[in-house]
């Protein structure tokens, strides 16, 4: 694969790939040597990292940085350089589900809540739907999001002698990108992605946006309106424009 350019928002650089370009991009991680950290940033994650350096560190040594949100996109455009499209992290985690099942690999799900004797846990039920979408898919482990620092290590213990090949960390950000950098050198795995809320939406949890409002960028409003008390998270989207316009 050729070289990937890059695009800077608001000092954040984004891989300028469409769907077919990460998923061809995946692949090579995945026979590289060591574990290669992929982020999906938004407008958000942009936001805070301008205000995080650890986070800026992070997005700036991860070795592909998706452009998740749509405001990466309307940025793009104002900037003068339009990001191809938009590669939400849910359908480049559907296409990295895909590949694995083809490569016969396996896959670790770290994140969102726990569950209880007669509920099962988000990672454990978004593992028993990935596998009804995807019946040769090999689930290596799971495990829950509700861990203290000191508990890493046996999670990552766990994550490696199951022998997982993929990692998918739904922590919410900047907390799940914090893990995988800190823990990236101790990983066996070849590839650790950060998915936010995606476990949510593969284990019913959540209920994705209908296609309308993927294909108008509206999901953010879609999930406003589900989640009334993400007003204030979405108010990182204006800031983020502002932001943007004002670096021109």
């Amino acid at each position: 694969m050729s070289e990937i350019k890059k695009l800077e928002i608001l000092g954040v650089p984004v891989d300028m790939v469409n769907m077919a370009q990460a998923a061809e991009r995946l692949e090579e991680l995945m026979r590289s040597e060591g574990c290669s950290l992929i982020v999906t940033p938004n407008s958000e994650i942009v936001v805070n990292a301008g205000q995080d350096s650890e986070l800026m560190e992070i997005i700036r040594s991860a070795d592909l940085v998706i452009p998740d949100g749509i405001g990466l996109v309307y940025a793009s455009k104002l900037l003068g350089s339009p990001l191809k499209e938009r590669v939400t992290g849910i359908d480049f985690l559907s296409w990295a589900l895909d590949f694995l099942e083809r490569e016969g690999k396996s896959i670790y799900l770290l994140g969102s809540r726990p569950g209880s004797e007669s509920v099962p846990g988000v990672a454990e039920m978004a593992a028993i739907k990935m596998k009804e979408a995807f019946p040769g898919l090999k689930i290596a482990g799971t495990h829950h999001g509700y861990f203290s620092k000191d508990e890493e290590q046996e999670i990552v213990d766990d994550i490696n002698e199951c022998g997982a090949d993929f990692l998918c960390v739904a922590l919410g950000s900047p907390k799940q990108e914090k893990f995988m950098a800190r823990h990236r050198k101790g990983l066996k795995v070849k590839a650790a992605i950060g998915v936010g809320g995606s476990l949510d939406v593969w284990a019913g949890e959540v209920k994705r946006a209908p296609e309308f409002y993927r294909k108008h960028g509206l999901e953010w409003l879609y999930r406003l309106v589900q989640q009334p008390s993400r007003y204030k998270r979405m108010a990182a989207l204006p800031r983020f424009m502002i932001r943007v316009l004002l670096s021109k």
